[in-house]
C-alpha cells in the first residue's frame, strides 16, 4: 500500500491514499443526526414484526446499534388499546431515541397514529413503506404505496405537519424491477420534511428473493441531503464496508443477521472504525445474553405468551451449535418459563456444544 501525506491543514494531515480517505470518511459518517437527535452509531436495527420488541431492541442497543425503531403497528386507531400494540411500542431505557414505526394508507389516520404515539412518548416516528407482506400490501400499505407517489406524498405531508418530532421513512427500491421509482419517492420524501430514509435494496415484487441491489440506493444518496441508510443482505463487517463504499450511504441497517446475534453490531462497528473485531462470544456470554433476553420477554408478555414468543429466539441463539435440533425440539414442547430456563441451563452446561454441528 502506498500513501502520501501533504502539509498540515489545521486539523491533522491531508491523506491522499484512497484507502485511508475511505477509512476517514467511514469514521466521519459514524455519527449522524435525525432532526434534533444525534445518532452516535450509523448501524441501525431494522424493525421486524414479531421480533424487535423492547427486550430485543435493548440488547442490540447495548451491543452498539445506534437506532432501533419499534415493530410496525397499524394506523388503525382501534388497535391502539390492544395488548399486542402496547407490547410493540413499549419504551425502554436503552439510551436511544424512542422511535415508533407506523403503517397505513390513509393520510389522516397515519397522522392520528403519529400524534397519539408522540403523546405517549415517541421521540421519532418511522413510516413503513417497505414491508412486502401480503396482509399489509393487500391494504395498500407498506411497499404497496410505492405504486402511488401522490398518496405517498399526502401521507408524509400529513404526518410531518401533525407532529413536532422527526419523521423517518423506510422504503424499497420500487414496486418491481422494471419500475424502480425509489429515487422519485426519496426526493418527494425529502421535499415533505422526512429527516432520514432507509432503503431496502429489493423491490416489493422481490420480497426477500434473490440478492439486494445497491445501485438505486447509490442514486438516492446522490440526490438527497438527508441521511440515507442502506439495507438488505448485510450480515458481516465485510459486507457492511462494501455496501457503504458502493452506495456512499450514511449508515447501514441490519435485520435478519441480528436474530440470535446482537453482537453483530459491535463486530461491524469495530471493523468500520478500524478497531480489532471482537472475538465471537463464548459459551458463557451466549448463555447469559439468552437468559437476559428471555427474562425481558417473560416480563413484557407474561408467562403464557412469553414462553411461546421465546421459542423462536431460543432457536436462533443456538443455530449452528452441536445437538441444536434436538434442543430446539425439546424447548418447543415446554409450557413454562422455569422449564425453558432449566433446559437452557442444562444445554449450555456442555462445553462441547460450541463445536459447530456437521
Amino acid at each position: 500500500m502506498h500513501f502520501f501525506i501533504s502539509m498540515h491543514d489545521g486539523f491533522g494531515f491531508k491523506i491522499t491514499s484512497p484507502v485511508l480517505r475511505y477509512a476517514c470518511a467511514l469514521k466521519s459518517r459514524s455519527m449522524l443526526e435525525i432532526g434534533r437527535y444525534k445518532i452516535e452509531s450509523n448501524i441501525f436495527l431494522a424493525p421486524m414484526a414479531g421480533i424487535t420488541d423492547a427486550p430485543f431492541r435493548s440488547l442490540c442497543a447495548r451491543e452498539g446499534a445506534g437506532f432501533a425503531a419499534s415493530e410496525m403497528i397499524s394506523s388503525d386507531a382501534i388497535l391502539f388499546a390492544s395488548n399486542k400494540t402496547r407490547h410493540r411500542v413499549k419504551r425502554t431505557d436503552n439510551g436511544l431515541p424512542h422511535a415508533v414505526q407506523i403503517a397505513g394508507s390513509d393520510p389522516d389516520a397515519m397522522a392520528d397514529a403519529a400524534e397519539l404515539n408522540v403523546k405517549h412518548g415517541a421521540q421519532i416516528i418511522d413510516i413503513n413503506m417497505g414491508c412486502p407482506a401480503k396482509k399489509i400490501c393487500n391494504k395498500a400499505a407498506g411497499s404497496a404505496l410505492l405504486e402511488h407517489p401522490k398518496l405517498v406524498r399526502a401521507i408524509l405531508s400529513s404526518v410531518v405537519a401533525r407532529v413536532n418530532v422527526p419523521v423517518t421513512l423506510k422504503i424499497r427500491t420500487g414496486p418491481e424491477p422494471s419500475r424502480r421509482n425509489g429515487v422519485e419517492i426519496a426526493k418527494l420524501a425529502e421535499e415533505e420534511g422526512i429527516s432520514c430514509i432507509a432503503v431496502h435494496g429489493r423491490t416489493r415484487a422481490d420480497r426477500f428473493k434473490g440478492n439486494a441491489e445497491y445501485n438505486t440506493i447509490k442514486e438516492i444518496k446522490n440526490v438527497l441531503s438527508i441521511p440515507v441508510i442502506a439495507n438488505g443482505d448485510i450480515t458481516t463487517s465485510q459486507q457492511a464496508q462494501s455496501v457503504l463504499e458502493e452506495t456512499g450511504a450514511d449508515g447501514i441497517m441490519i435485520g435478519r443477521a441480528a436474530q440470535g446475534n446482537p453482537w453483530v453490531f459491535k463486530e461491524i462497528a469495530n471493523a468500520l472504525a478500524g478497531k480489532p473485531v471482537p472475538e465471537q462470544p463464548n459459551l458463557k456470554e451466549v448463555h447469559k445474553t439468552l437468559v437476559t433476553h428471555l427474562d425481558g420477554i417473560y416480563h413484557l408478555y407474561g408467562e403464557y405468551t412469553g414462553v411461546r414468543i421465546a421459542r423462536k429466539h431460543i432457536a436462533w441463539y443456538c443455530k449452528g451449535l452441536r445437538n441444536a435440533a434436538n434442543f430446539r425440539a425439546q424447548a418447543y414442547l415446554l409450557e413454562t418459563s422455569s422449564e425453558q430456563l432449566a433446559l437452557i441451563d442444562k444445554y449450555f452446561s456442555h462445553p462441547d456444544i460450541f463445536e459447530v454441528a456437521a
